[in-house]
């Protein structure tokens, strides 16, 4: 029993330690958590106890409660501020895309109005099919035969040259991304990742028991003696976003992704390659699978752009690791949607999807520009049609919460750096802001200048400098 008595205790949560069962007490701990939180009876923004405390209270062991929350964090119920400690979260994660009346500058959803109707078009014309019965059964795992060809017809477009037996239809990147972390990753395996990375990987990577290491960059992405540091220490592989990264907006020049091939080749790492842009490659562009095809399973993540909804994308993979793949596609999801490979294969088949990226990135070029009319001290693009941008927040690392629930009070709906922070805490903080779901261009701009009305009081204030004070004047 505890030492002292928590009778009189100040608490902000007294679960009771009876109705934990008898099961894993972590489990069960992180179970009464979470029905608590979605009932309302913690609200967001209550300090939960520390760790010990809580322990102490429920006479159990501190690392018990340290998985509890570790749970709750990963499934976006909580977070911790660095030396504040655990607070229950405003619900705000990355798949929140209510219409709760805010304008939308977090979720990426790359114009989803444009080339719409389009889409509706090609699910009409698909379902009319004599064959469409067939897109509702078990049958063609890794997709119809035609799936795979317009997929080896979207592929080359992107600069990927593959037969159709390495092709398969996933449901979208993160479909694919989770697949292989079950799949060919295993449990304690460690995967190279930007410092700042795809928010929905971390959450994964924690369920999958897969380690993401982050690995130092420079201006042009990540250094590759920082990954060759990293393969000595034991990880194999390393996932990494060659144009315009999420959240970042770095965009891997060709020198680094040579010199990047080239550490993956020595050391033997597995690349994963989630390639979205809406523009196909410039002269002279090459992928990474281009220059390592036998060790890059290649994502082709610019089918994403077509549509948010649209759940389906393709994959290449090297030989060595496609059945583990494939395999895992049909363990964990049995299949990808015929439905909307068949859509997808239709709009690539037909021309659509390119004409419909074309707009995109027409919308995605005046986007831009009002944010550097907003922003004029913004860093150049360089021509790419970035769907977002970022603004620095110096100072605001392991405050994400409070920070987008300050822009949230202004109308603004935003994602702070620590959604994508692989270690908490991380230096360097910043805003993702979202250039392509406002659904307008006076929208934007009235968004974007709230933003830029609301970014001074986000900072803290600079700390003042100690000066030595002059010794008092002598009274004698």
């Amino acid at each position: 029993m505890p030492v002292n008595s928590f009778d009189t205790y100040p608490m902000n949560w007294k679960p009771a330690r009876e109705a934990l069962g008898t099961g894993p007490l972590y489990l069960a701990l992180a179970a009464a958590l979470e029905r608590d939180v979605r009932s309302g009876a913690l609200p967001p923004g209550t300090r939960l106890p520390p760790q010990r405390e809580l322990a102490d209270f429920l006479d159990i062991d501190f690392t018990t409660v340290t998985r509890a929350y570790g749970v709750c964090r990963a499934k976006g119920l909580v977070y911790g501020v660095t030396g504040r400690g655990t607070f229950v979260a405003s619900g705000l994660d990355a798949a929140d895309a209510t219409d709760d009346g805010l304008i939308d500058l977090g979720v990426v959803q790359a114009f989803p109005e444009i080339g719409a109707a389009v889409l509706v078009e090609a699910a009409q014309a698909v379902l009319a099919r004599e064959t469409a019965q067939r897109l509702f059964t078990y049958g063609d795992r890794d997709g119809l035969r035609r799936h795979r060809v317009a997929g080896r017809r979207w592929l080359a477009r992107c600069g990927v040259t593959a037969p159709e037996d390495r092709i398969a239809v996933f449901p979208g990147v993160q479909g694919a991304l989770s697949t292989a972390l079950l799949s060919v990753f295993g449990v304690g395996d460690a995967l190279a990742v930007d410092p700042f990375t795809y928010g929905n990987l971390l959450a994964f990577a924690r369920l999958a028991g897969v380690r993401l290491v982050p690995v130092a960059g420079d201006a042009h992405g990540m250094r590759p003696d920082a990954l060759d540091a990293a393969a000595r220490r034991g990880v194999t592989g390393v996932f990494l976003m060659p144009n315009c990264a999420n959240p970042t907006t770095l965009t891997l020049p060709e020198e680094r992704k040579d010199e990047l091939a080239a550490v993956a080749a020595r050391r033997g790492l597995l690349v994963l390659e989630d390639d979205a842009s809406l523009a196909p490659p410039r002269p002279g562009q090459r992928t990474l699978f281009a220059r390592l095809p036998d060790a890059t399973v290649y994502l082709a993540g610019s089918t994403r752009l077509l549509a948010p909804g649209l759940r389906a994308t393709y994959v290449c993979t090297p030989a060595a690791v496609r059945d583990r793949l494939f395999a895992g596609l049909h363990h964990a999801t049995i299949k990808a949607s015929a439905l909307d490979a068949e859509i997808l294969g239709e709009l690539v088949l037909s021309g659509r999807a390119e004409s419909i990226l074309a707009a995109k990135a027409k919308a995605a070029t005046k986007a831009n520009a009002i944010f550097d009319a907003v922003f004029p001290d913004a860093a150049p693009t360089d021509g790419e049609q970035r769907l977002f941008r970022t603004r620095p927040l110096p100072g605001t690392a392991g405050r994400g919460p409070e920070i987008e629930r300050a822009c949230r009070a202004a109308g603004l709906r935003v994602f702070h750096s620590d959604r994508f922070a692989v270690v908490r805490g991380a230096p360097d903080a910043f805003l993702r802001v979202a250039l392509c779901s406002t659904g307008g261009g006076p929208r934007l701009r009235r968004a974007l200048e709230t933003l830029r009305d609301t970014l001074p009081t986000l900072t803290p204030p600079p700390r003042k400098r100690r000066t030595a004070q002059k010794p008092a004047p002598s009274l004698a």
